[in-house]
């Protein structure tokens, strides 16, 4: 079978770009209140959480086009991790109601991130030449 990875990369970044943005966009329209009453539970300056328009709305728009992918990649799995330790370190160890891990997703989304930090966004992309796509 004719392998082509980088219609795989492509199709990967749609995948998880696009559901992450429109978790941003949900943020950007309703705000950011909540996250910023978990940063100072945590003891964190409370602007810290506009941090999250750059994993969740820009990041993924680089992801999606392939521009400056392994950026993108590390700034979306940093955003991710940082959900996990605010919101999820309390059900690492739990099962969700359905049977699944409760924090998977949001470990999903961080591992893809990752990998396209790696491995970048392919030929399908805006842009191929720098060494951070």
């Amino acid at each position: 079978m004719n392998r082509n990875i980088d219609l795989g990369l492509f199709i990967t970044r749609i995948a998880i770009g696009f559901p992450m943005l429109i978790y941003g966009i949900s943020k950007l329209i309703h705000g950011v209140g909540f996250i910023e009453n978990m940063m100072v539970q945590k003891g964190l300056p409370d602007f810290f959480a506009y941090g999250v328009f750059v994993g969740e709305i820009i990041a993924p728009v680089m992801i999606i086009l392939g521009f400056r992918t392994r950026l993108a990649g590390i700034a979306f799995a940093a955003n991710c991790f940082t959900a996990i330790i605010l919101a999820q370190t309390g059900s690492i160890f739990k099962l969700n109601e359905f049977g699944g891990w409760a924090p998977e997703l949001l470990v999903i989304y961080m591992l893809v991130g990752l990998s396209f930090f790696f491995t970048g966004a392919g030929k399908y992309a805006v842009s191929t030449g720098s060494k951070w796509d």
